[in-house]
């Protein structure tokens, strides 16, 4: 793979390449999957919450009320503001 782009794999579903700078649900879009619920795209609803199991990662803004502090220590996040920074593995 060149770099910058990154192999996301989902526990008990696909697989698609994401780029550093485009959103993990967004990648999910274009590569025609639909493991990850599709909500606001915004940060703020929570369909597309995950887990990221595995890999280096960063995020946006996102709603505390959906992803507390304690969520995003544990790993989770919004696939809408989840940008990788490594191959992840997600949880769904």
């Amino acid at each position: 793979m060149t770099t910058g782009l990154h192999l996301i794999r989902i526990v008990g579903g696909g697989e698609f390449s994401c780029g550093e700078d485009e959103s993990v649900l967004l990648a999910m879009e274009r590569c025609g999957s639909s493991d990850i619920g599709v909500g606001c795209r915004g940060g703020g609803c929570g369909i597309c919450r995950v887990k990221v199991v595995e890999g280096g990662y960063k995020t946006g803004k996102m709603s505390a009320a959906k992803v507390s502090e304690s969520d995003r220590e544990a790993g989770y996040a919004l696939a809408c503001r989840l940008y990788p920074a490594a191959d992840l593995l997600i949880e769904v």
